[in-house]
């Protein structure tokens, strides 16, 4: 029977499935039943600053007697402190109670909050931490280099005050990817994930209001990850790879270990046929390297990254002339 273990940030893993940051890891039980179904690993939902300030500020605007600067100063750090405990309880629980790595997800805009976050969530137990980061940049007259540099300060600030190892989920919007992920390989972290699912704004016409796109991924959004992973695995050798956004099946998760990826994050998948959809992912990779003729991971993956394939410059194709140039 085929081994399926794998590392990804220096951490064993029973196998390459980890399901992402989200409202299925918020819970013990909700843990759980992932455990119980497969995963290799999973990452907690979200610490987010941005909604504990705004937390805090719903508490000021409809509370009373906050004239005084006290009372405010109070609630603030009362609102901000039960948050973060509760979430280092979530970390300290799930550790407790499953064996498996348990990784941390903070999602912060200022630069200070990463660091404390950080340091109490090593304390609580965590095995890894996960870095969400994404600044939109609006500004035309900015510098793209100034802009990647925030990254860098954000993965170097946190890096040198926990021993645990630091991953960092981007997004697309990257003038060199390649480059960024470098920069932050030497800068601390451990390992990228490539790619960080956003919201998504869309417009009702009928009632001329701001609405959200479609939440959940679809397969077909996996091409945009599997060309990076094989691209960027095979020219950044000293950091981990996870990919993201659109794995929905066994077959996508072998596909993105070919591109060079040590782990595969799942979350709309999860989310669309329930946790049992991991034991499929499981069993498809399983079948899959077994008749392959594969005994581990590590003998295949990678194979069909950048420059392990005849021609590379397949990835890099980003017209459809081959396809359609007999169309009029």
């Amino acid at each position: 029977m085929a081994n399926l273990e794998t590392k990804y940030l220096g951490l064993t893993l029973k196998n390459p499935i980890v399901v992402s940051s989200s409202g299925l890891t918020n819970s013990v039980d909700k843990i759980g039943k992932l455990v119980e179904a497969g995963a290799g690993a999973v990452v907690l939902k979200s610490l987010f600053e941005e909604q504990i300030n705004h937390e805090i500020n719903n508490i000021i605007y409809k509370g009373e007697g906050f004239d005084y600067p006290e009372a405010a100063d109070y609630v603030k750090g009362y609102t901000r402190d039960n948050s973060v405990a509760d979430y280092l309880k979530l970390i300290s629980e799930t550790k407790k109670q499953y064996d498996i790595p348990v990784i941390a997800s903070i999602n912060c805009f200022s630069s200070d909050e990463w660091v404390d976050f950080a340091q109490q969530i090593e304390a609580a137990g965590a095995d890894a931490l996960e870095l969400n980061v994404f600044v939109l940049n609006t500004d035309k007259n900015s510098d793209p280099e100034a802009y990647e540099q925030l990254y860098v300060d954000v993965v170097t600030n946190v890096s040198k005050v926990v021993k645990m190892p630091v991953s960092v989920k981007l997004g697309l919007y990257f003038s060199n990817l390649v480059k960024v992920v470098n920069r932050l390989s030497v800068s601390g972290a451990k390992g990228v994930v490539l790619f960080n699912r956003f919201y998504e704004p869309d417009i009702d016409i009928n009632k001329m209001a701001l609405t959200s796109a479609e939440v959940l991924s679809s397969p077909a959004d996996m091409r945009r990850t599997l060309r990076w992973v094989a691209i960027t695995s095979d020219k950044v050798h000293n950091i981990d790879i996870s990919a993201s956004t659109g794995v929905h099946d066994g077959a996508a998760v072998v596909k993105q270990l070919l591109a060079g990826a040590t782990s595969v994050q799942t979350c709309s998948a999860v989310y669309k046929h329930g946790p049992k959809v991991i034991t499929e992912m499981l069993d498809v990779l399983s079948q899959w390297m077994d008749e392959k003729g594969y005994s581990a991971i590590e003998e295949f993956r990678g194979l069909m990254s950048y420059s392990k394939i005849e021609n590379p410059a397949l990835y890099e194709r980003a017209q459809f002339m081959k396809y359609f140039s007999s169309y009029e």
